[in-house]
């Protein structure tokens, strides 16, 4: 975190929680001010790797679910990076900047994914590096009055989720559901408008909401290795291509898609205990076992939490519950999208 963020921390009474990241007093109002008002974020948990090279492009179709070929440097996209069995070790969104390409990820896999990343860049001409945290902060903007000092910074009109704002040092991809994240050098002149703006400070923990609404769930250490893409409904956000050639998993993700109904997917609920990322579900439906798993969570309200599940769907007619005795059911809710096997 740069200095300039540090300051901005300390007026709005943040502090660094016992993981390390920063964290604002009520979380409850800072929820309803991301899904009311006006709000700056500082995205600590999550993190960039950038690739660059004469063979970028190449090698990062080769390893994600995405088509890389479709990327231009004034549209984003989601993409996920897999084992050999097709299940998710990483979710990104990925941009392009500077000849080279951005991928945003959870912090706590960053690390991991781009030592993994650059173990398979063998002969090819690519660089895979983890950007420091300080060399480019990753914000978030939402809110009518917030997201048009956005625009007008990049003296940009109107502007359709996924699209890319690009200046020297800094960018911002408009995203569904509504808002920015923006990347920010440490000199970046946006920084300097939004600093200065009297915007609701939101931490990553709130901040979560904006894309549980949006039916987006990041991978994280809690939940790598668990999902196939499609379980997560990434498919549904763009996020792979069943017309590319081959990827890590490319086999198993395409047979999941092509034969038969899947069987889990991602859904969004309503929770009256506390849960967190990586807990399993349970239904009466399939009793004496697990039916999946929650991707993500964030407390509402004082006695209520909405998160993200992956789970059987054929067990919602008999209840999904937290525990394996049934106790705390989850109530469904709408996502913003339908998939194709609704």
């Amino acid at each position: 975190m740069n200095q300039h963020w540090q300051q901005w921390v300390a007026g709005n009474q943040g502090r660094i929680s016992h993981d390390g990241y920063v964290e604002f007093a009520d979380g409850i109002a800072q929820v309803a001010a991301v899904r009311q008002g006006d709000v700056l974020a500082l995205l600590d948990k999550l993190r960039l790797i950038r690739v660059e090279g004469e063979d970028a492009q190449a090698f990062l179709q080769s390893q994600l679910s995405s088509d890389i070929r479709e990327l231009s440097n004034s549209q984003a996209q989601y993409s996920s990076y897999s084992t050999a069995k097709g299940r998710m070790l990483a979710s990104f969104l990925i941009c392009q900047q500077q000849g080279g390409y951005l991928l945003l990820l959870a912090a706590d896999i960053a690390e991991a994914v781009a030592k993994r990343l650059s173990m398979f860049v063998m002969r090819s001409k690519v660089k895979v590096a983890l950007l420091a945290a300080d060399q480019m902060t990753i914000a978030g903007v939402r809110g009518n009055k917030a997201e048009q000092k956005v625009k007008d910074h990049f003296a940009a009109g109107a502007v359709l989720p996924m699209s890319v704002l690009h200046a020297e040092q800094e960018l911002a991809i408009a995203l569904p559901g509504g808002g920015f994240v923006v990347l920010l050098g440490e000199d970046a002149p946006l920084q300097a408008v939004l600093l200065q703006e009297p915007f609701h400070a939101v931490d990553a923990n709130s901040w979560a909401i904006r894309d549980i609404d949006a039916g987006i769930a990041w991978v994280t250490l809690a939940t790598q290795e668990q999902f196939v893409p499609q379980m997560a409904n990434m498919e549904v956000i763009g996020a792979v291509s069943f017309k590319k050639g081959c990827y890590p998993g490319q086999e198993i993700v395409a047979r999941t898609q092509y034969l038969g109904k899947l069987k889990r997917r991602l859904f969004k609920v309503r929770i009256r205990q506390f849960t967190s990322a990586g807990s399993k579900l349970f239904s009466p439906e399939l009793p004496e076992q697990a039916i999946g798993m929650v991707a993500a969570v964030c407390a509402v309200d004082n006695d209520r939490y909405e998160a993200l599940v992956v789970v059987q769907s054929a067990c919602w007619e008999k209840g999904i519950y937290l525990e394996p005795e049934y106790l705390s059911g989850l109530e469904c809710l709408a996502l913003p999208y339908s998939t194709q096997d609704e």
